[in-house]
């Protein structure tokens, strides 16, 4: 019977993934359905092993739960050192700007926070002290709870393979270097784009444009569109078949504006796709959305040092732009933490 029950709810919970995911690819929900289908399935199996009771598959059972396990307290004992390795590297390669410092802020003060928690237990009253630990066990969770929600998100994006069947490609700036120039993590944004342009071409179907999206910046001589452009033509793409978008200022007007252009060209708005770092994927299809295209992203490389800041800055946009959203539940959590508070020092 529990087994059955088991099933039942672990088909539930993947339909309900698969449904949300095909829907829309950027929410929030399909990584918190994927990271729950995930955990009913090893549930089930769980059970269903205690149930045959066969001893060599009860041993790599115990085997892959114990090897999980390592994996989880390893990476709760060390993540702080991680983070602050990380921090380390991100200062020495890029600017020394406040948003790429966040992964060092965090491995600091992941470091610090049993010392910090420490003192304040001892220095507050204990019934002052369950009303903090309640709340901000709550709040913790919650944030928790949505990042991990936002990397299986993003990590679904990872496997996304588009048909090359598309009108257009929509490839998202960065900034340029020396005022004209493509700096790497931007060519291989372009380059991305241009191995879709190809493969495309080499299935028969009709060359894609490529909208190369991006202003120019108070430190730039020209816009991060023209110079895109030029880059993809001097690297084999018709020049006809690539476009510069050369007002935006951001991602939001980065879709906004390529819209128009496809527009324009009489495309199919919800026939194409765009280019973007993988960490910037969620966010890049939430804005397609937002400006009436419901395409999807592919992803281009970058360099490995520099995905954990960049995640965590993508997380913290996404959290920011449904604020008042997750306001209303943090708000809500932070009311059962008190109540749970009153029942506890009553």
């Amino acid at each position: 019977m529990i087994i059955f029950l088991l099933l039942v709810v672990d088909l539930l919970v993947i339909t309900s993934f698969v449904y949300s995911y095909k829907q829309n690819k950027s929410r929030l929900r399909n990584g918190l359905l994927l990271n729950l289908s995930i955990f009913m399935t090893g549930l089930l199996f769980g059970a269903i092993v205690l149930n045959i009771n066969y001893q060599p598959l009860t041993t790599v059972s115990l085997i892959i739960a114990a090897i999980l396990a390592l994996i989880i307290v390893f990476f709760s004992v060390f993540y702080g050192v991680f983070l602050i390795w990380n921090g380390i590297i991100v200062w020495r390669r890029e600017s020394h700007s406040l948003a790429n410092t966040l992964t060092l802020i965090l491995g600091i003060m992941s470091i610090l926070y049993p010392f910090i928690f420490g003192t304040i237990h001892w220095l507050l009253p204990e019934k002052v002290f369950i009303f903090f630990d309640n709340i901000l066990s709550v709040i913790l969770g919650y944030i928790i709870l949505c990042l991990f929600s936002f990397l299986s998100s993003l990590l679904l994006f990872y496997f996304y393979r588009p048909k090359k069947d598309k009108d257009f490609i929509i490839v998202l700036g960065s900034g340029l270097i020396n005022g004209n120039q493509v700096p790497p993590l931007l060519a291989s944004r372009i380059d991305r784009a241009i191995w879709f342009y190809q493969k495309q071409i080499g299935n028969q179907k009709s060359a894609p444009y490529i909208i190369c999206t991006g202003g120019q910046g108070s430190d730039e001589s020209t816009s991060e569109g023209e110079a895109m452009r030029e880059y993809a033509i001097a690297h084999g793409v018709d020049s006809k078949r690539v476009i510069a978008e050369t007002k935006a200022k951001n991602t939001i007007e980065n879709m906004q504006f390529s819209k128009q252009i496809v527009e324009q060209l009489n495309l199919n708005p919800q026939n194409g796709i765009f280019v973007t770092s993988y960490y910037h994927l969620y966010r890049g299809a939430q804005y397609a959305r937002d400006a009436g295209m419901l395409i999807n992203g592919l992803g281009a490389k970058t360099r490995f040092f520099f995905v954990p800041n960049a995640i965590i800055r993508e997380y913290i946009a996404v959290l920011l732009a449904h604020r008042n959203f997750h306001t209303i539940v943090i708000t809500g959590l932070v009311l059962v933490a008190l109540i749970k508070s009153l029942s506890q020092i009553l």
